[in-house]
């Protein structure tokens, strides 16, 4: 089991660089300006270069990622309910990833800016477990379907 979830959380570090890495090319590009935004403009003023704001960007979002591929362990709690497993990842995901997104400034730093990060963080949650859940949903009927043909 622990082995487990250190091989999750590393794989979730390197989709963490990576997804980073892939909205800031798609917010470059629609800057459309010639050059490249790493970086979130108000977290290079808490560093004294780009790189430095750039590599600590680096270390947080694998921070990030490692949580999300670490707590992807508690769907394979299979003696749990889908209501305790979501709501167990939900926190988790919720509670341990906020601080990584206001320190990198992806969110206002004010109550609006946290109630909209929140609004923006469930809405997309709830899209994610969604479109999971029907995914999931109709392999079993499927599932269900062939093992009532072969009943018969």
């Amino acid at each position: 089991m622990k082995k487990q979830i250190i091989l999750r959380c590393l794989l979730g570090g390197i989709f963490g660089i990576a997804i980073c890495t892939f909205i800031s090319i798609i917010n470059s590009v629609i800057v459309n300006d010639g050059n490249i935004y790493m970086i979130v403009p108000a977290l290079s003023l808490h560093f004294n270069t780009d790189l430095s704001a750039y590599i600590f960007q680096t270390i947080m979002v694998m921070i990030y990622g490692a949580i999300w591929g670490g707590s992807s362990i508690i769907w394979d709690k299979h003696n749990w309910s889908l209501l305790k497993q979501s709501l167990i990842h939900l926190v988790i995901c919720s509670v341990s990833t906020f601080p990584v997104a206001y320190i990198l400034h992806w969110m206002e730093h004010s109550v609006i800016g946290v109630l909209i990060y929140y609004a923006i963080f469930f809405l997309i949650y709830f899209f994610v477990w969604l479109s999971t859940y029907c995914s999931i949903r109709a392999k079993v009927k499927k599932i269900n379907a062939k093992m009532n043909n072969l009943s018969l």
